[in-house]
Formats: C-alpha cells, sequence, structure tokens
C-alpha cells in the first residue's frame, strides 16, 4: 500500500532523515520506534509532504506522491493524525468530527451520517459527548477525538504520530485496544510510538530508527525479544 524509498529531510543544515526506506502491506499495523529525534514525526511528515524532502520517493497504492500537494494525498486515502492532538477546543466534539469531512468532494449527508456513526461505535465516550466542546474533554478523549477525527474521511491508510503521549496508563491501554479495533474495520495503520512495549505488542512489523536512520527491522514479536531492542527500548518495560 505504501512504499517509502531512500527519503530524506534535512533541517538547515542537518539531515534529520537519512534515507529512510520502508513498506506498508494493506491492513497491516507497521510501527516505528525510537527515542526523541531518532526522526519518527520528520518521517510521517515527509510522506504527507508537510515537510519538504531533500531525496527518496514516496508511493501510495503504485501512485507517486512524493510531490503531490498534502490535501491531494488526504483525498487519496492517506490519513494524518499529527502528534499533540489539535482538536478545535472551541468546537463540539460532533463538530470536530464534521471538520474531519470538510474538503472531501466524495461527501453526501447519508455517507457523513454513517462514518460518524462508526466513529461513535468505536469511540461510545464521544458520542456520550457529542454537544460537548473539545476543549474541556480529558486528554485521553481528545486523543480519541483526533483518531476519529481522521476516520471521517474513512481513510485506506492512518498514520498515527505518538497517539500514547502524555496519557496516564489506563488510557494508554484504551488507546492501544482502539488502534487494534481500527485494524480490524480494515484500516492500515503506520504508527509512531516512543512506548516501543505496547507498539511491538499491537504491530506486524516494525522499523527501529536510530538517528535518521533505520537501525533495526523484523517481524513486531521477534523485535520485542531481540536483546538489542530489550536493552535500548524495554528494559523499563521488562
Amino acid at each position: 500500500m505504501l512504499k517509502v524509498d531512500d527519503i530524506r529531510v534535512n533541517y538547515g543544515g542537518i539531515e534529520a532523515v537519512k534515507g529512510i526506506s520502508f513498506d506498508v502491506r494493506d491492513k497491516e499495523i507497521v510501527t516505528l520506534i525510537g527515542s526523541n529525534g531518532a526522526g519518527k514525526t520528520s518521517t510521517l511528515r515527509a510522506i504527507s509532504n508537510l515537510v519538504r524532502k531533500s531525496g527518496g520517493r514516496v508511493t501510495f497504492m503504485d501512485m507517486d506522491i512524493t510531490r503531490m500537494e498534502p490535501s491531494r494525498i488526504v483525498k487519496l486515502g492517506v490519513c494524518h493524525v499529527p502528534e499533540g492532538r489539535h482538536i478545535f477546543p472551541f468546537l463540539t466534539v460532533e463538530e470536530n468530527l464534521i471538520a474531519g469531512d470538510l474538503g472531501n468532494t466524495d461527501s453526501k449527508p447519508n455517507r457523513l451520517k454513517a462514518n460518524m456513526e462508526m466513529v461513535f461505535e468505536l469511540f461510545p465516550r464521544l458520542k456520550e459527548r457529542r454537544r460537548q466542546n473539545g476543549g474541556t474533554l480529558s486528554g485521553g478523549e481528545q486523543q480519541m477525538l483526533a483518531i476519529g477525527r481522521g476516520l471521517m474521511l474513512d481513510p485506506k491508510l492512518m498514520m498515527l504520530d505518538e497517539p500514547s503521549l502524555g496519557l496516564a496508563p489506563i488510557l494508554v491501554d484504551q488507546i492501544f485496544d482502539l488502534i487494534v479495533k481500527i485494524r480490524a474495520t480494515g484500516k492500515t495503520i503506520l504508527l509512531v510510538e516512543q512506548n516501543a512495549s505496547m507498539a511491538l505488542e499491537v504491530a506486524d512489523r516494525a522499523f527501529v530508527l536510530e538517528t535518521g536512520s533505520i537501525a533495526i527491522e523484523g517481524r513486531a514479536a521477534e523485535l520485542a525479544n531481540d536483546p538489542r531492542v530489550i536493552s535500548a527500548y524495554l528494559g523499563m518495560a521488562k
């Protein structure tokens, strides 16, 4: 579904992403793990073309999207839920979800209603708070809303950037349970996470990024038992 080939991202004289290559297959959960500054977020932003790439190629469903406008990439079926949630705090939950459908040329009232019901089925708490302003929700509820807003376009690929960041442990468990449920609906997921233990638990395959390069890759279950990964990223969890 997605193929990333030797992409590079520079910020001034600093190369943040140094020739990364990987692929994401249909209905997989693939995770990128690594410490702060490893290049995970920059990789997602490069795929969405929110930052300019200094090299490499990105294809989505055999279509070259390397230089495509971000808005066109979204319309192809690529949803990017950024780090930090970025919901609209003064809009209600329902209005935030409707905003996720804005600009969709295929949007119709029946489709909008069906997608909203799908989101409410996955996130019952959002349905309970549908008339509540987004800014009054808890951190976990805001993360659910950010993911739900992305689902309103019924995307083929969801890219989730640090969905568990800043959440209490019980809410982290809930978010990862929801990621698994979203995949069960037929979505493909590219997950960026610092919580390596949880990411490896739900993913099919994983890539470990270190200072802008892929250091280790393989089946997630294998990496969870790799001494290098345990030592660097799972020590506290183990």
